[in-house]
């Protein structure tokens, strides 16, 4: 399942996740377009890398399965995430080639007759001018199908998505509705809308679909007597559309909601109108039984884990997460900050613009009914200190906003005073590595101080009065290594780095937010090696296999008095 929920109770819907067949390249020796035999399965959701023999595997790999056509319905498709560039076949025909690892998409077959099909998909992990997103990195790009494959059946005239945006006017909470409706016959069809929410129902009215065409129906359904949602309290209410011809309901979808409001007000982040305070940690989709493809249960443990260590925020760093762990957050009460794909991008690259403009859109049209999640991320560590870098950073915002003006917008900025682009965001983030050795509170306090005099002044360029995120700080330290004279690498040296950071940053009233890098060691890609022991970012509270370092206990203790401390207050 794509979600942790059931969207549809009138569509027809299977799961495709199982094994498959599967063969990489390196193990062809035919000439044919697309492979003559496969010589392994591989599961689906999985990352071939966690595969013997696949374990630094990079290139190009064919994964193949039957499905069954329909000759009244037309058979949506949809993926998850595939890493990192896709083509799909069918029955030998080439039909949608995507490109992105992180961010969910559907191929839409019709006149498929009754009878089984092949399915073929030609993904690719290498790097290269094919593939603008995707680069040697600090953190490791994965292959294969990596989130869960869904088959649809839907009618000629079907509901393709929902965006609801809740907002409140006095004491009344509403939903603004957009329901996007696709017809793809040769004939047009006239539909009714209907909705229902906490035990009301609401009648969007009727429309004319156009053959081929698609259509829009807005509204604002009232919704009385539901619960504000927030970290401290998830309230969740599912959202159900259907599509009537005449009485008979022919298409439905279902999601979740939670309603709650995040503003900038002066130097604070709001929530339902309180300021908020985020103690929390970047975490990547890594594990080294599973890959970039973490089971449900896995996904659980990681909150379970976060919430022990008293945190309420979640940075999903440099990429869209899979939906099944931002439906997580939504329940278990966690805020999102989410991240667009693309951490220092070379602006050169061939498609870049375009690449990056689509993964956004797609990121924000599937994950837009999070509650969950509170601010925008994009362009990661990006160039923001040259023209070129604004120019980018400024198509990029322009475009988060134009798709969701209802949440705040930052970057995870590294280029210190230099940055050109703190104008266009609503929230100021940086990533400091301040401390260098342990025992050295002053010397953070001293650079933090002196940072901030310089953001809220009119030498910043536009930052001036914004709230402020640390969006990155820690030491790395590899487990079960100790020293008495706690050397770097260490467990006590990344305990020392993080209590004097964290003993800075959680008690000064201009920080808005933490998020400590990171939560769990990971893998990198090669590049990285010669920096990084045991080709892994160390620098996790956690090794890759969860179990705690020294910092652990500290940084719970720090995070839990920072909550007594500054207990929620309106603003």
């Amino acid at each position: 399942m794509l979600r942790t929920f059931t969207q549809h109770t009138v569509r027809p819907v299977d799961s495709l996740d199982g094994l498959w067949e599967f063969i990489g390249e390196a193990d062809r020796n035919d000439r044919a377009r697309l492979p003559q035999r496969y010589n392994r399965t591989m599961s689906v959701p999985g990352s071939w890398e966690s595969s013997p023999g696949l374990e630094t595997y990079r290139g190009k790999a064919w994964y193949r399965r039957q499905i069954p056509g329909d000759q009244d319905m037309a058979v949506r498709l949809l993926f998850g995430g595939v890493s990192h560039t896709a083509t799909v076949y069918v029955d030998g025909k080439s039909r949608h080639t995507h490109h992105g690892a992180y961010t969910p998409w559907d191929v839409l077959l019709t006149g498929l007759k009754e009878g089984q099909h092949e399915l073929v998909l030609e993904v690719d992990n290498s790097f290269g001018e094919h593939t603008a997103l995707h680069k040697e990195d600090d953190y490791y790009t994965y292959g294969g199908i990596t989130r869960p494959v869904e088959i649809q059946l839907v009618p000629e005239a079907y509901i393709h998505s929902v965006k609801a945006v809740p907002a409140k006017r006095g004491n009344r909470w509403g939903l603004e509705l957009a329901v996007k409706l696709a017809n793809w016959s040769r004939r047009n069809h006239i539909r009714r809308v209907m909705v229902s929410l906490a035990g009301k129902h609401m009648d969007l009215g009727e429309v004319d679909l156009k053959a081929g065409g698609e259509k829009v129906i807005t509204g604002v359904f009232q919704a009385d007597d539901v619960k504000a949602w927030s970290a401290e309290q998830p309230t969740l209410y599912d959202l159900t559309v259907m599509l009537m011809d005449g009485y008979e309901v022919v298409d439905d979808l279902v999601d979740r909601v939670g309603f709650r409001t995040v503003k900038v007000q002066g130097r604070k982040l709001t929530v339902n109108g309180r300021g908020v305070r985020l103690r929390g940690y970047n975490r990547h989709e890594d594990h080294p039984q599973f890959g970039g493809s973490l089971p449900v249960e896995a996904m659980v443990r990681d909150l379970e884990i976060l919430h022990d260590l008293g945190c309420n925020f979640v940075r999903a760093c440099h990429c869209p997460n899979d939906m099944r762990f931002l439906d997580l957050c939504d329940e278990m009460g966690f805020y999102v900050w989410e991240d667009a794909h693309g951490r220092n991008l070379p602006l050169g690259a061939p498609g870049l613009r375009e690449q990056v403009h689509a993964a956004t859109r797609e990121m924000i049209d599937a994950h837009a009914n999070h509650p969950a999640i509170i601010l925008w991320g994009c362009l990661s560590d990006g160039e923001s200190d040259s023209s070129d870098g604004r120019a980018m950073f400024e198509s990029v915002i322009a475009l988060i906003r134009k798709l969701d003006p209802t949440r705040p917008v930052t970057f995870a900025g590294d280029r210190g005073r230099r940055d050109m682009c703190l104008a266009l965001v609503d929230v100021v983030s940086w990533n400091r590595y301040d401390a260098q050795g342990p025992g050295e509170p002053s010397q953070i306090a001293a650079a933090l101080k002196a940072d901030l005099k310089w953001l809220h002044s009119d030498d910043s360029r536009g930052g001036k009065g914004k709230p402020v995120i640390v969006s990155e700080f820690g030491a790395d330290a590899i487990y079960g290594h100790r020293s008495s004279n706690r050397a770097r690498w260490s467990e006590e040296y990344q305990l020392d780095v993080l209590e004097d950071c964290l003993g800075v940053y959680l008690n000064h009233p201009d920080i808005a937010g933490t998020a400590i890098a990171r939560f769990a060691d990971g893998r990198v890609t090669d590049e990285f090696w010669t920096t990084r022991p045991r080709m892994a970012n160390n620098k996790g509270t956690l090794d890759e296999f969860r179990r705690r370092k020294l910092a652990y206990e500290v940084v719970k203790a720090r995070h839990l008095s920072n909550q007594r401390k500054y207990p929620r207050k309106s603003v």
